[in-house]
């Protein structure tokens, strides 16, 4: 426990059966008030392995939803639980716990609202096994939205996301999209809100058991974010309202 905040760390959980206890045994849970875990319709025994683990809060969705449909579930249940500070960690071992804590004290400290785990800050990227065009389409994609949402973060794509709980109260992540670009859009509607995004360098894995999307859902994803920053940056031009900004 983090003073007097309560910390949930949230698990949007697809076949992670195989990466969940090693996951889940390096959280710090001093630190730590609750779990949960969503079970996007996995087609292993992600289920099972949670109940044996103990997580005490477990959803499953009995229809694939997609990553940000599964965020959703993760971050409404988080808020019903009363957190304060919610991260979120993916069970598949690409990101390590053992930077809860410093994600936990930037927020609990009310030093940002927001924290991320870049993997570009320092040299972790490529060395953990990103491949080389996801390493260049990140660059790209973070160096022309960083001019589209006047800010200047690291990167805009890891999943390693920590939000107070005002953040999630003030944005409508319930339009988000619920594919992969549902990050992006929740990124936006962060910065319309006037709210600022500290990083935290985090070294990343990519290995058989890790997530990952291909090369076409990458391109796509890619396109997505474009169109996400430039409805931004409208948005701020006020020359068209969007529903994620309402």
């Amino acid at each position: 426990m983090y003073k007097d905040k309560k910390v949930v760390v949230v698990l949007p959980a697809y076949n992670a059966a195989q990466t969940l206890e090693i996951t889940y045994k390096e959280i710090p849970f001093e630190w730590v008030d609750e779990v949960v875990l969503v079970d996007d319709a996995s087609r292993d025994n992600t289920i099972e392995k949670a109940r044996e683990l103990g997580i005490k809060h477990i959803i499953r969705h009995e229809v694939n939803k997609g990553y940000g449909g599964n965020q959703k579930s993760c971050y409404k249940k988080a808020l019903e639980l009363g957190g304060d500070i919610v991260i979120m960690l993916h069970p598949d071992y690409q990101y390590t716990p053992q930077l809860l804590m410093a994600m936990i004290s930037i927020i609990g400290n009310g030093v940002y609202p927001v924290v991320f785990g870049s993997r570009i800050l320092g040299k972790g990227a490529l060395r953990g096994g990103m491949p080389l065009y996801k390493y260049i389409a990140n660059r790209f994609l973070t160096f022309t939205q960083n001019l589209l949402f006047n800010q200047k973060l690291s990167e805009y794509h890891t999943g390693y996301r920590a939000f107070s709980k005002e953040v999630l109260q003030q944005v409508n992540f319930h339009v988000c999209n619920d594919d992969f670009i549902f990050d992006n859009e929740m990124v936006s509607q962060i910065f319309y809100k006037g709210y600022e995004i500290g990083e935290v360098t985090c070294p990343t894995k990519y290995f058989k058991e890790a997530s990952s999307i291909n090369f076409s859902r990458s391109m796509k994803y890619g396109l997505g974010c474009l169109r996400v920053s430039m409805v931004y940056r409208l948005s701020k031009w006020r020359l068209i309202r969007h529903q994620l900004y309402r």
